[in-house]
């Protein structure tokens, strides 16, 4: 793929996450992905990764992401982005705080012919835990 036709996949990609839309977002993943995330822990095929996406819908039904950078180099691509939402729908089995969060991200991804293969994603977990109010902070 080229740069450019990377950048679109990424575009569309990025629109669908806002839409919730898990079959254009499903669609971007090869048959032997793995997803590797501070929430899930490693996660392989689309099937996986679906409920990973499907559970974070679900908690936050008004997440969505704010797009920042995306770094190309061949089949590597690290797209910074902000994520918000609110714990609406209960996180990890807990009741719903109704708190809100908004945290940077960091995804790693490499792709093969156009589907992602490996994505990683980094983010400060702990920190947006304590955002919707499931862990307590002591102050500095």
């Amino acid at each position: 793929m080229t740069r450019t036709e990377i950048a679109t996949l990424f575009a569309r990609r990025q629109e669908a996450s806002n839409r919730h839309d898990l079959v254009t977002l499903m669609e971007g993943y090869a048959a032997d992905c793995l997803l590797v995330s501070p929430m899930a822990g490693t996660v392989k095929g689309p099937a996986a990764v679906e409920q990973v996406y499907r559970a974070w819908y679900t908690a936050f039904p008004d997440a969505s992401t704010r797009h920042e950078a995306l770094l190309i180099d061949g089949d590597q691509v690290a797209e910074m982005e902000t994520l918000s939402g609110t714990d609406t729908g209960g996180f990890m089995g807990l009741d719903p705080t109704q708190k809100s969060f908004e945290v940077g991200v960091v995804r790693f991804m490499t792709l093969r012919d156009g589907l992602i293969v490996h994505e990683r994603r980094i983010y400060d977990f702990t920190g947006m835990l304590v955002q919707i109010g499931v862990l307590k902070a002591k102050p500095a």
